[in-house]
């Protein structure tokens, strides 16, 4: 049990918070208008991130709520649908009901399904034989702060649900024989360390503001940082009052603004200016031009006018753009101040309702969702073709473009662009695993849909297969003398559910960068292939990993990470040219799949080896080089490990080394032709899924 001393212990104050001003102020924005949709804390550990939304829940001010209510209704504006109604409405001139503070509620990242949106009231179908709703987390966060750390490890089905009632201001449950919905309007804030991995873009746009938050390189300020947090932890109690006055001040001035946005004024003008800035940033649809709209009045209100200003749309842009002008998973969040300037100034030509004839304020050069230039296509520079190869140095000719690749063992050269990247299917894993959620194999897992009962014992309630534990228990009623409501049970009745959803796996690509390989087109494709299904790994919740190898031997250049933006930074500056060991390149991998076997056991490897099978380097001295490799495809075999293999042999003449290592393997073969934007992973999912 915790200690009551410790519950009441004060979290750090808001107010004594170091820097950071742009969260500071995007939470405080959603304190006043909730609205607003919620923040996006991006940044790096050890940053304050869950301090600030923790100390924040301390500033917002008491509520009244429904005697009884389990969902916080308020008396003058009870919700008409309340599970726990109706109830009686009361006069806002005269309050009733009893006060209590807002509610902090945070979710883990382990969190259920039924654990987050309620269920049935198991203790009471079983003992009282009646249907009852137990509520969730969302109702316990209605008129409050619901904090998600670590919100991109959560599980998707999770976000999804979260973000549909964050953005409709309603939980809607149905499961388990129960209809249920209620009011959920809460602030919603979120923290991430992008180094574990991003959120989809998708869900991206669901957060009305963002913020990135680093840690200050200034020295003074970090030394005052740790000045303040060790005066806390030495005394919380002396050091909150020392800043209560603060405190007080921001809080009183946090309920003025919420009784102050109704009046504020959003004139004509202003909308104007608002669309035109959304439009300068090409942001997809209408959710942007709204959130930027809200936290203007919200920032017109926290600052004491009576109506929206430029300065509070360049406010609310910079904070509600950010995030929204991603376009690909690996595009860098951000906003250029600049970029975000020129399109305020652009936006005076279009104040006016009836702007005069002409070209009407096109997008200033350089600024997002201008023209490219030079024939480049937006965002990306014209790409460099390779360096030649020096004067005089050895080389293997090049196939089907005639260029000349080193095949020394040299640093060799960089490899040619990616081609253009292209839509996938899903890559699966056969069978049915044990894994951590995901988006991509067929597992058991915690969540999901119920399959079948079994007659193991549940770990907990919402594990419990209600209908198979009823039937179970049903013929032994009378046995037992049960003579009134409910149902006698007793433990050999219950049945587990066993439930099936989808698993995140670890992909590990293999690639092949030595001279034979580094043709232009041949790896310019092979990028393209690999840097696709990175796309879809990011999609689907999987760790990823490369192993390349060239020379004399194999590089793990990427260790598996849930990262996958670190996976194309690292493919874009893959090195190619030299000999062929390709049986290093497999025992390298094999070894890096058996470290991550240990440290996440529950998560199934597939292994993609893209190469033309010409192995040139023995694994043994005096051993021969492509018999070395099938050798080594075998073990990855014998290990467990699905591998796919890409052939990227091309010419008139084709010696199908790479099927002897596929057939090695056990895995299937893609040839390179069949690499293209409809048979890629569709391939690869027929073949090991057959």
């Amino acid at each position: 049990m915790t200690d009551p001393a410790l519950q009441a212990a004060p979290h750090f104050p808001f107010s004594a918070v170091v820097g950071h001003d742009d969260l500071r102020l995007a939470l405080l924005l959603n304190a006043v208008h909730p609205g607003v949709g919620g923040v996006l804390v991006r940044g790096e550990k050890g940053t304050a991130k869950s301090t600030a939304v923790r100390a924040l829940a301390a500033l917002l001010p008491e509520l009244r709520v429904v005697p009884g209510c389990r969902f916080g209704c308020a008396p003058e504006h009870p919700d008409p649908g309340c599970p726990d109604g109706p109830h009686q409405r009361t006069d806002p001139a005269h309050p009733a009901g009893e006060l209590r503070a807002a509610q902090l509620i945070e979710l883990p990242v382990g969190a259920t399904e039924d654990r987050l949106v309620g269920s049935l009231d198991l203790e009471r179908a079983l003992s009282e034989g009646v249907r009852a709703y137990q509520p969730g987390l969302l109702a316990d966060a209605h008129r409050g702060v619901l904090y998600v750390d670590e919100v991109n490890l959560l599980h998707d089905h999770l976000v999804d649900l979260l973000l549909d009632a964050a953005a409709m201001g309603r939980a809607h449950v149905e499961r388990d024989g129960v209809s249920v919905s209620h009011a959920a309007r809460f602030l919603l804030v979120g923290t991430m360390n992008p180094e574990e991995g991003e959120l989809r873009p998708q869900l991206l746009d669901r957060f009305g503001l963002t913020v990135e938050v680093r840690a200050a390189r200034d020295v003074d300020t970090r030394v005052e940082v740790v000045r303040r947090r060790l005066a806390f932890e030495a005394d919380p109690v002396g050091f909150a009052a020392a800043w209560a006055a603060a405190e007080t001040e921001t809080a009183e001035r946090i309920a003025v603004a919420q009784q102050r946005i109704g009046s504020v004024r959003l004139d004509d003008r202003e909308l104007r200016r608002i669309a035109a800035v959304c439009a300068a940033f090409d942001v997809d649809g209408m959710r942007a031009d709204l959130v930027i709209a809200r936290a203007a009045a919200a920032h017109a209100a926290w600052r004491g006018a009576d109506a929206v200003a430029e300065e509070d749309v360049r406010v609310a842009a910079r904070l509600a753009l950010p995030h929204r002008r991603r376009r690909d998973p690996f595009d860098e969040p951000g906003i250029d101040e600049q970029a975000l300037e020129d399109a305020l100034r652009d936006a005076a030509e279009h104040l006016d309702p009836q702007p005069p004839d002409g070209d009407g304020g096109g997008t200033p050069g350089g600024s997002p969702g201008g023209p490219p230039e030079d024939g480049a296509s937006s965002g990306e520079a014209p790409a460099a073709a390779p360096p030649p190869a020096p004067a005089g140095e050895p080389t293997e000719p090049g196939e089907a473009t005639g260029q000349a690749v080193p095949a020394g063992d040299g640093p060799g050269q960089l490899a040619p662009p990616p081609a253009n990247p292209f839509r996938t299917r899903r890559l699966e894993v056969p069978g049915i695993g044990e894994g951590v959620p995901g988006r991509r194999s067929r597992a058991r897992t915690d969540t999901g849909r119920v399959v079948r009962p079994s007659t193991a014992t549940p770990a907990r309630a919402a594990d419990v297969h209600l209908p198979a534990t009823i039937v179970a228990a049903a013929p032994y009623q009378r046995v037992r003398g049960r003579t009134g409501p409910g149902l006698s049970l007793r433990h050999e009745d219950l049945r587990q559910a066993v439930r099936e959803g989808r698993e995140g796996n670890l992909v590990l690509f293999v690639v092949d960068a030595s001279g034979s390989m580094a043709a232009r087109t041949r790896m310019g494709a092979v990028s393209g292939a690999v840097l696709s299904l990175l796309r879809d790994a990011y999609q689907r919740r999987d760790k990823v990993g490369m192993v390349t190898f060239r020379g004399l031997g194999a590089e793990l250049v990427l260790p598996p990470t849930s990262s996958v933006p670190a996976a194309q930074a690292r493919l874009g500056s893959m090195r190619t040219g030299g000999r062929t060991p390709l049986a290093s390149g497999l025992l390298r991998a094999r070894r890096a799949l058996a470290a991550e076997r240990l440290r996440d056991p529950r998560r199934r490897p597939l292994l993609v080896l893209l190469t033309d099978g010409r192995a040139t380097v023995a694994a043994r001295a005096g051993g021969d080089p492509l018999v070395d490799a099938c050798r080594a495809a075998g073990l990855l075999a014998a290990d467990g490990v699905h591998s796919v293999v890409v052939d990227c042999e091309r010419g008139p003449v084709r010696l199908g080394l790479a099927g002897r290592v596929a057939r090695a393997a056990g895995g299937p073969l893609v040839t390179l032709d069949e690499l293209s934007a409809d048979s890629v992973a569709g391939v690869v999912t027929t073949a090991v899924s057959a």
